[in-house]
Formats: C-alpha cells, sequence, structure tokens
C-alpha cells in the first residue's frame, strides 16, 4: 500500500510542550483522541546516568514534542494507563523500559507497528523502512546517534523526532488491515499486551565484567589483572562526569594499557585513544592501577554453570526448539514470533504432560495455548 513520495517534513510544524500549562493543554486533548502515536528520545550515548529527554506524540491533526528536562510528565500516568486510549509505539520495549525506569508509568492498550509486522512476516520491520515503503519518507539515520539531552534542539533534529510519530496512525491502518486479512489480530494483541510487562533491571557494575572485553581471555594472568583495575577506574570516572564508560576510555585502549602498562605520563600520552581531558585529570589514577594490576593478585575467571540445564532438559529444549524454527520457517517470520526461546526452556524445564499443567505454567498467552498448546505437549512426549 505504497502512497505517493513526500518529503521528510509533514505540513504542520510540531508543538514544543516544556511548561506546566502546556503540558496539561496536552493532556487534555490526549483524553479526547481514541489513538495517540508515542515515542521518546534518550541520551544513552551521551550520558551514564541515561534518561528520557524527549517524548513525541502525534494525534490525526497535530504533533507534540514534550521536553521531560523542563518540565515534571508525571502527569501522564492517567494517558498511559488508560485502557480506552491506544497508545501506538514503533518498538515499544525501549520506550517502555525507559519510561518505567523513570517515570514509573504503567502501559495498556498497545499498538507496536515493529511488532506487527514481524507478526505479519515482513521481512523489514524497522521505523525507517516500514516509512519509506509506505509513505516514501526517508528518515536521516544520523539523528539515531543525536545528543537529545542538549538544549536547545536543532530544527533539523525536532523534525526527526516528530516524524517518528507523525505516520505511526496511518501506519496502523495498513497494519491493522493486513492483521485482520491474515487473520493475526488475535495474535499480534496478545502480543502487543504481553509487551506492556516488561520491567527494566537496575544498572549495577560488576568489576568482574571486565571478562566480557574482547581479548581479555588471551592476556596474561598480570595484564589481566591490570585490566581489572582499569576497567574499574573507567567506570568510575564515567559516573563522576556523567558518561558512558565507552567515551571515557574504550575496551581497545583498555587492553593496550594493559598489556604496555605504560610506568609515567610521558608514555601514557603516547598509547593512542587516551584523550587530552582524560589525561588531564586522570593520569595520576590511570597510573596508579596499573601498578595496582601489577601487585594483585591474578583475577580467575569463572563460568556461571550453577543453573545449567540437565541434559534431559536440553534435549527437550532443543526438540521444542526446532520444532519452533519450522513452524516459522513455514510461515515465514522470526522463530520468536511464535514462541521465544525463554518461554521454550521455561516448558522443557517443567515438562507438563497436561493442557492443564501447561495452562498453570502460564507462560503462554491465551491465543498460544489454544493454537501451539497440544502441539508442544506432543513435541514433549517425543522427545521424552
Amino acid at each position: 500500500m505504497n502512497q505517493s513520495s513526500k518529503s521528510a517534513k509533514s505540513k504542520t510544524r510540531p508543538k514544543w510542550i516544556d511548561t506546566p500549562a502546556g503540558l496539561d493543554r496536552l493532556l487534555k486533548t490526549l483524553s479526547q483522541e481514541p489513538l495517540i502515536a508515542v515515542d521518546t528520545e534518550s541520551d544513552s550515548l551521551y550520558s551514564y546516568f541515561e534518561k528520557v529527554c524527549l517524548i513525541q506524540f502525534s494525534t490525526p491533526i497535530a504533533d507534540y514534542l514534550v521536553d521531560p528536562l523542563s518540565v515534571d510528565v508525571s502527569g501522564l500516568t492517567p494517558f498511559f494507563v488508560n485502557q480506552s486510549i491506544q497508545k501506538i509505539f514503533n518498538a515499544a520495549e525501549y520506550d517502555f523500559l525507559s519510561l518505567k525506569r523513570d517515570y514509573g508509568f504503567t502501559f495498556t492498550n498497545l499498538f507496536d507497528t515493529m511488532l506487527a509486522a514481524r507478526v505479519l512476516g515482513w521481512a523489514r520491520y524497522g521505523l525507517g523502512s516500514l516509512l519509506a515503503t509506505h509513505f516514501g519518507v526517508k528518515l536521516d539515520k544520523r539523528f539515531q546517534r543525536y545528543n537529545w539531552g542538549q538544549r536547545p534542539l536543532s530544527k533539523k533534529a525536532l523534525n526527526y523526532a516528530h516524524l517518528d510519530t507523525h505516520y505511526l496512525i496511518p501506519l496502523r491502518k495498513v497494519q491493522l488491515d493486513a492483521l485482520k486479512k491474515q487473520n493475526r489480530l488475535r495474535e499480534a494483541t496478545e502480543a502487543f499486551e504481553r509487551l506492556t510487562h516488561v520491567e527494566p533491571t537496575p544498572k549495577v557494575f560488576d568489576p568482574d565484567d571486565f571478562w566480557r572485553i574482547k581479548g581479555s581471555k588471551d592476556l596474561a594472568p598480570e595484564e589481566q589483572a591490570i585490566l581489572r583495575q582499569l576497567f574499574i577506574l573507567r567506570d568510575k570516572i564515567a559516573r563522576k562526569i556523567d558518561r558512558p564508560p565507552f567515551k571515557v576510555m574504550n575496551d581497545v585502549v583498555l587492553v593496550e594499557l594493559a598489556k604496555v602498562q605504560p610506568p609515567n605520563y610521558m608514555e601514557l600520552r603516547n598509547i593512542k585513544g587516551v584523550g587530552k581531558r582524560v589525561l588531564q585529570y586522570n593520569t595520576t589514577d590511570i597510573l596508579t592501577a596499573i601498578k595496582t594490576g601489577q601487585t594483585a593478585s591474578p583475577p580467575h575467571y569463572h563460568t556461571h554453570n550453577n543453573h545449567r540445564p540437565n541434559d534431559n532438559i536440553l534435549v527437550r529444549y532443543e526438540t521444542l526448539r526446532q520444532w519452533r524454527n519450522n513452524l516459522a520457517t513455514e510461515r515465514g517470520v522470526e522463530p520468536d514470533v511464535i514462541i521465544n526461546n525463554h518461554t521454550l526452556m521455561d516448558i522443557a524445564r517443567h515438562n507438563p504432560k497436561t493442557l492443564n499443567a501447561l495452562t498453570n505454567m502460564d507462560v503462554l498467552g491465551d491465543w498460544q495455548f489454544e493454537t501451539y498448546g497440544k502441539l508442544l505437549l506432543k513435541v514433549l512426549r517425543n522427545s521424552n
């Protein structure tokens, strides 16, 4: 359902909301609409403590950009929980996690255009591809890495931001018709509802996560000890200046420092990738971390196999996974559209023998249970 090609500018300019009075007026507007498109922008690439920096809304006739850095947006709580208003997102999971983390919002009545595209088996389901295909709109990918925490935002950035929601309501109409035609609306609605229950996990620093750095396991024991100390220091600096750790020093630089072990400022500044500001404020700390690592006990890599499934569970899981993958191939969708791996592992662990036992696990939605319940039990019997 391609429409005539359009430029990446809508006919109306988005309305900027950064005052309590403006937000109150917007809330009244939103409460009167059955369909509202929503998106968010965050500053994960520019701060250690990531935060929501912009919330976009679109009605059928207007676009709004809310500045949560200037106005308290906790008043949006009734909107997001309102069952009579359908909230249209594209790839809602990240937005939900961010909004729940920052404001504790609860969500109901979701329509996710990316998830709908995946249920429909569309090969390309990113927002840029969807807008290009159905509306002839090309998004500027440069703004995917934009610093949304800065103020003021550029006019081009504002235009990009409102395009994220401007076309979602008509896109929903295209997808809704397709879902009904394929008899997939109930499946999609159930998937949307599951998505509203995602929960953020607290950001916790683990010093032993240095093992995740590429090349860490190839270092000598002393070098690994130094890398661990540098990894800890980098996080400390990142927290202090509120920057992502990789913008303090990237992983390649940490590994190089662990190998070269510069003993003084002159040699430290020769390490490519150690920035001038880092050298200006953190030279002593870096050299101290290297010396501490040189005399520290070598760290030991521990594999976390305490909860490794036994062989019988793994056989059941692999059998279920293969069944699910074959079904997805036949239908032309990605495997997790059918049932995700986490749910398959739960089923493999519990090994339910009856439909009642499978129901009591509460891992499948009603549509999934009706469609796949008996098949799952049959696959399990054949795997035992």
